[in-house]
């Protein structure tokens, strides 16, 4: 199948976002997972006086596990989908969080600006055409040190870990979201996984992008293998492109 990409994929998540919630509920650890992701960041006093993105917030899933891990920051939560940036905006939130409608590749259009202390991203690199463009955005929005987090389906190459995600797609997922409008989201999120980069290829890429101190992280459960977090820190050097 051809991977959904740009307004199409944005089109899919608007019409998903209805049952989005209901779907990833029945993800054990899902929201857990998220909060385990934003403590590793490792940002000091709960983000006290700091500014974090949180860049393709979908529902607010992931906005949430940071509101929740660091109460003290002002989160700037982003997505391309209108109808997933509804669905959170919809959502009971603190004063320090605010909801921009943009693409990640279009975060200057849309008045997102850094510098940011950290950014949070999860399940969008994947999704995007250009992963490359999108790290190189997102260092240049970090402040010197300034901290990423990626929490990300990235396999570790083993056969095993690709056969139990294709069995939990094929065995729960597709048939549920099929049932409810939204196979053709399913499927590509399925073949986005399969198709992306491994644990290690991400890391290289992430370092390749101009960031230190890269560290692939695991998460518990069935999602082991198949679920990590990378943490790494912007370089110091304005040069990661001729190293």
């Amino acid at each position: 199948m051809t991977l959904l990409r740009d307004a199409d994929l944005a089109a899919a998540f608007d019409h998903a976002a209805r049952s989005y919630d209901t779907l990833v509920a029945a993800n054990p650890g899902y929201h857990a997972h998220l909060r385990r992701s934003a403590r590793r960041l490792g940002l000091p006093d709960g983000g006290h006086g700091m500014r974090v993105l949180d860049l393709g917030c979908g529902t607010g899933a992931s906005t949430a596990a940071l509101a929740a891990v660091l109460p003290g920051a002002e989160i700037t939560a982003v997505d391309a989908s209108a109808g997933m940036l509804e669905r959170a905006a919809a959502k009971p939130w603190p004063d320090n969080v605010t909801f921009v409608h943009a693409p990640a590749e279009g975060l200057a259009r849309a008045g997102v600006e850094g510098p940011f202390d950290a950014v949070f991203a999860a399940y969008l690199f994947r999704n995007a055409a250009d992963p490359d463009a999108v790290l190189a955005t997102v260092r240049d929005l970090l402040g010197p040190h300034g901290r990423l987090a990626v929490h990300e389906y990235t396999l570790s190459g083993r056969a095993a870990h690709r056969a139990v995600w294709t069995a939990v797609c094929g065995g729960f997922v597709l048939p549920v979201a099929s049932a409810l409008g939204d196979g053709r989201l399913y499927r590509h999120l399925w073949r986005s996984v399969v198709d992306f980069d491994t644990a290690g290829e991400f890391a290289a890429r992430v370092r390749s992008a101009g960031f230190d101190h890269v560290r692939v992280l695991p998460l518990p459960g069935w999602q082991t293998g198949i679920t990590h977090t990378f943490v790494a820190r912007r370089e110091l050097l304005d040069t990661a492109g001729d190293r």
